[in-house]
């Protein structure tokens, strides 16, 4: 990977911006694509978008949410801990010990999760999984009024863990899922920004508040009415302990594109995809969904009409956690292959089912 590429995938990742909140991470992406895109604009939910060529047919619309799962501060109590809820899905096992960084409108407060020690926990309670509500923010205060001088209810946070860079091209962080779709659907653009003869208009976007709905890809998609979509997330690398291959397939890190064929999505645009794939010599796996696929893919293919519309993976470990794991490589991958897929479509591309 290109170091500028990567720098600014770092930078991504060490921005916070849990969902509905992320502002300051779509500052970040909107600043790079302003260095090669036509356009470069937001909209009320808080999507950015990033237009190659104008007024070219098909109108492709690239989507990768940009919001990562977090916390929200739910209550302070009168020993000026801090309560709290998730935003979207965590294991609450990976929350213990954690430090975190809770945005406030005076800046960021640090504080660390706790929870009661081993020591002091009776025999039954050691047995017993943590759960959120168990749980709680310290931020080093000494009373309620302190702590609430600091923080407000509603704040949200993320967990404070910075990228880790890994041997094999390897690199480890919270917000990978789906920062990295964000990552690669700006640097699909930017691969196609020299390019000569390009029919297509192709729209990054950079949508919010997947992880609570996938919300912001129906915003994005109904005022975009794109003729062509495609999603772009991670799904889980099946290279580790305890994962049967036989229900979640075979997609190991460094295993490249995983493209996925769904009831939900366009067998027009899958079997071109593969086919842009088999023509450029990138490596890829195949994901198969009896029905949704938890993605911005759901939310785009019912927009208006009906859009059609694929989906592209990268293979991650340790999901959902503040240490998920992908290799650089299979970013490349995935956005070599949208840029093959684009730049193959022609003005008279059709996605009608005859």
């Amino acid at each position: 990977m290109r170091k500028e590429s990567y720098d600014f995938l770092k930078r991504l990742l060490s921005t916070p911006g849990p969902s509905g909140r992320e502002e300051a991470v779509s500052r970040v992406w909107r600043e790079e694509a302003r260095g090669f895109a036509a356009e470069v604009r937001g909209d009320r939910m808080g999507n950015s978008f990033a237009t190659l060529n104008p007024g070219g047919r098909p109108r492709v619309m690239l989507s990768g949410h940009i919001d990562e799962i977090g916390l929200i501060v739910i209550h302070v109590d009168e020993q000026g801990l801090i309560r709290f809820k998730g935003v979207g899905g965590w294991d609450p096992q990976v929350l213990v010990g954690q430090r975190v960084r809770i945005q406030t409108r005076d800046g960021e407060v640090f504080g660390v999760i706790g929870k009661k020690a081993v020591h002091v926990m009776e025999a039954e309670e050691r047995k017993k999984v943590s759960e959120i509500k168990s749980l709680w923010i310290d931020v080093g205060a000494k009373d309620a009024e302190e702590a609430r001088g600091m923080v407000r209810v509603g704040d949200v946070a993320v967990l404070d863990q910075e990228p880790l860079e890994l041997p094999n091209g390897r690199l480890a962080s919270r917000a990978l899922d789906n920062r990295m779709g964000a990552f690669v659907v700006l640097e699909a653009l930017r691969l196609l920004a020299g390019e000569e003869g390009l029919s297509a208009e192709v729209v990054a976007v950079a949508t919010v508040q997947e992880e609570v709905g996938i919300y912001g890809a129906r915003g994005a998609a109904f005022g975009l009415d794109p003729d062509v979509a495609i999603a772009v997330d991670v799904t889980h690398a099946t290279d580790t302990p305890g994962i049967p291959k036989n229900e979640y397939g075979e997609h190991p890190l460094g295993g490249g594109p995983v493209i996925a064929r769904a009831s939900v999505l366009s067998p027009l645009v899958t079997d071109g995809l593969i086919s842009a794939a088999e023509r450029e010599g990138i490596p890829y796996t195949l994901e198969a969904d009896s029905s949704r696929t938890g993605t911005d893919a759901d939310a785009i293919h019912l927009s208006r009409a009906g859009i059609a519309t694929g989906l592209v993976s990268c293979p991650n470990r340790y999901m959902h956690s503040p240490n998920e794991m992908v290799e650089l490589g299979d970013l490349e991958g995935c956005a070599r292959l949208i840029a093959a897929y684009v730049r193959s479509l022609g003005p008279d591309a059709d996605y009608f089912v005859r």
